[in-house]
Order: C-alpha cells, then sequence, then structure tokens
C-alpha cells in the first residue's frame, strides 16, 4: 500500500496553508495498493516530536476502501477526537524547532463500530488484529 501527496514529498517541508500559518488545510492525499479484503481504512496523523509528548492532528477511520484521493479540507470518512479538542484537521503549529508529522494509513478487515468522543486510543485499539497493510507519509515543519 502506498501514500502519497502532490503536495509534498516524504521527509520534505510541508506548505504553510496546511499549517496554522496558513489556511490550515488538510492536504491532499493520494492512495494505491489496497488489499482487496479490506473492509476500511483508517488514517492517522500525528506529530511525535511535541515536547509534552505524540501530538495528534487528525484521526479518521471508516474511510472507504475504495479510496484512492482524499481532497484537501474534505472529510473522508468519521473522524475522532484529536489533541487540540476537536474533530478534524489541526495543521502542524510547532511551538519551537522543525517537527516530523506521520501520516498512517492503516487498511483494516473490518468496519470500526465506535461510539460518541472517540480518540486515537480507542481507533487503535479497535484496529488491533485486524490490520491488513500500512503505508505512512512523513512531512516536516518548523515556523518561520
Amino acid at each position: 500500500m502506498l501514500l502519497t501527496s502532490p503536495e509534498f514529498a516524504y521527509n520534505s517541508r510541508m506548505p504553510v496553508h496546511l499549517t496554522c500559518q496558513g489556511k490550515d488545510v488538510s492536504p491532499v492525499l493520494d492512495i494505491a495498493g489496497v488489499p482487496s479484503d479490506a473492509r476500511s481504512l483508517a488514517l492517522i496523523v500525528e506529530d511525535p516530536d511535541a515536547p509534552m509528548g505524540t501530538w495528534d492532528h487528525w484521526i479518521v477511520y471508516n474511510i472507504p476502501p475504495a479510496t484512492t484521493h482524499i481532497a484537501s479540507g474534505s472529510v473522508p470518512g468519521t473522524e475522532a477526537w484529536n489533541s487540540f479538542q476537536k474533530l478534524g484537521w489541526g495543521g502542524p503549529c510547532p511551538a519551537g524547532g522543525a517537527h516530523r508529522y506521520f501520516f498512517k494509513l492503516y487498511a483494516l478487515d473490518l468496519q470500526l463500530d465506535l461510539g460518541p468522543k472517540v480518540r486515537k486510543k480507542d481507533v487503535e485499539k479497535a484496529m488491533a488484529g485486524h490490520i491488513l497493510a500500512q503505508a505512512a507519509l512523513m512531512g516536516t515543519y518548523q515556523k518561520h
């Protein structure tokens, strides 16, 4: 499985419009190679370089497995609460220095049946033992 973006390459700087210094919109993402037996996709975007521990920027689950393109600013599935205490995309906004932003895509053998107020830990627990394939994209950002 492959996760790419026409807006930034792996390990390269993310454009300002995706961040708190710009429009703060989610990037365009392209997906290829999803296993034919996948029943859903899940996407977790996190910053492991945050000073208080990993910061969750976007958690989306129950994305249709036939999805090959996610448009900027769109909501491709069901969103979970992020570290900004909201649903939806929260763009990079590092307090200091360059941070890495990992976009982790998972192909699952089921749809996740989760209630309201879901967080990343709930999604990860429900995914355990059901991951068929995974892919990652990593971008960097530093305020200036």
